[in-house]
């Protein structure tokens, strides 16, 4: 189970992601840290990861629940039938 002071750490750091003045430095820090050159996402790149992370979140709580689940492979060119 997790503790309250990792839910607090957790919404600091999405927090900081957003804020660009918090993001700034944390860009910075890891360019000079490890000479890593900042990359610049695009749109079609930052939606695939952030769908990614979802889907992980998803089933990480859905377990954490007792549930279990399964995607579902759609026909091509059917749309998601929403309730």
């Amino acid at each position: 189970m997790r503790s309250p002071h990792d839910f607090a750490k957790s919404k600091i750091r999405r927090r900081s992601d957003v804020n660009p003045i918090r993001k700034l430095p944390r860009i910075l820090y890891t360019v000079m840290r490890y000479g890593v050159a900042y990359q610049k996402r695009s749109e079609e790149e930052f939606t695939s990861e952030h769908r990614e992370r979802q889907e992980k979140n998803l089933h990480r709580r859905a377990k954490e629940l007792g549930y279990e689940l399964r995607k579902v492979e759609l026909p091509a060119g059917a749309e998601p039938q929403l309730a």
